[in-house]
């Protein structure tokens, strides 16, 4: 139906009618997020959207498996989930970060565009029962945070640390004969070897990378199955454990149900263990990077020890400067992780009985 303004058309939800941008493939309770929430204009990162459209897909297959959702149904929110897993439609998740606690417009944002997919071929599906069927906000947003976090640690930040590590003992083997002042205090202190320098860096590397593998290992026993309070009401009794199932086929990792999801919906014990890895390997970064600036500086009145690679001009006004931008980058980026751990810390603390009331800000 279609509103006053040509632009718009009505939705309508348990509160009433909406007005919602004719091309919006949501419906009405994400324009109520957008319309409620105007605050960072952040929305919250795609590979956690991802993470939550990959539970869509895999609680369809579950669904169908054990009896209860239609094939054709089923054929259907597969299908639109392949679609925005593909990177389509990702444009229709406005809501912004900060948002309700337990992130119910966004799980709904994301059941609503799925349901309206589906529409677009010819197949009537209902958001909440049909594509929300057998979950609840409380355990998809909690598991969503793992899955999506499982997933951006072993694609994306172990094999980026694997390769510093190689480089930098790549660089400390070459440096076995080179000799150099050692300093504590900043002041010159007894001789040690390039090796023994760089050395200690790859070790503390390997160390966070330890403790970031542990932490993601932790994550793979998710939630998903509690539903609203963590006792799996209105849904299959077996539903935890095939969706479970099928998420470790689709991500070739051992995900798993927890076997008391009011733990994982209450509290953020987990995630803020790997928040705590995360802070100790930017702790280490920036050691690293100051060191090198530290050994980098001069080149003439400084330090001098080693050389960075020039990689922009360093001034607008003296000509010839060089400075150590990668190394200063990667300390900002230190102290963001920092301070975001400190907010995690907050957040997970604010669990109020059955359920955590800030799961966006960590997601």
């Amino acid at each position: 139906m279609n509103g006053h303004d040509t632009d718009t058309r009505i939705e309508t939800d348990s509160l009433g009618q909406v007005q919602v941008p004719k091309a919006a493939r949501w419906g009405a309770q994400t324009q109520r997020a957008v319309d409620n929430f105007p605050i960072s204009g952040r929305p919250l990162p795609e590979r956690f959207i991802l993470a939550v459209v990959r539970i869509k897909r895999c609680a369809a297959e579950a669904n169908l498996k054990l009896e209860q959702l239609p094939a054709d149904k089923q054929a259907a929110i597969v299908g639109a989930c392949n679609d925005l897993l593909a990177g389509h439609h990702l444009d229709q998740f406005p809501v912004d970060i900060f948002q309700t606690g337990s992130g119910t417009s966004t799980n709904m944002n994301v059941n609503e565009v799925i349901a309206h997919l589906c529409a677009d071929a010819g197949v009537e599906i209902h958001p909440n029962d049909d594509v929300n069927l057998g979950q609840s906000s409380n355990d998809t947003i909690p598991s969503a945070i793992h899955v999506s976090a499982v997933l951006a640690v072993t694609e994306q930040l172990l094999p980026g640390l694997e390769h510093l590590i190689a480089s930098l003992g790549l660089r400390a083997r070459e440096g076995r004969e080179l000799v150099k002042t050692g300093r504590t205090h900043l002041m010159d202190a007894m001789p040690v070897t390039v090796e023994q320098e760089l050395q200690t860096w790859v070790l503390q590397l390997q160390d966070a990378s330890s403790r970031l593998a542990r932490a993601r290992d932790e994550l793979l026993a998710i939630p998903q199955g509690g539903t609203a309070v963590g006792s799996g009401i209105n849904a299959h009794p077996e539903f935890a454990s095939t969706f479970a199932d099928q998420l470790a086929d689709e991500t070739g990792l051992a995900f798993k149900p927890l076997p008391h999801p009011f733990v994982a919906q209450s509290a953020l014990d987990a995630p803020l263990n790997l928040s705590a890895a995360l802070r100790g390997l930017a702790v280490v970064l920036m050691k690293i990077s100051n060191d090198l600036r530290w050994m980098n500086s001069g080149p003439i009145h400084g330090l001098g020890e080693l050389q960075l690679p020039a990689t922009q001009p360093g001034s607008s006004i003296m000509p010839g400067k060089v400075n150590p931008v990668i190394c200063e980058s990667v300390t900002m980026v230190a102290a963001q992780v920092m301070g975001l751990d400190q907010a995690n810390a907050v957040a997970a603390q604010s669990g109020n009985f059955q359920l955590n009331v800030m799961l966006p800000l960590v997601a």
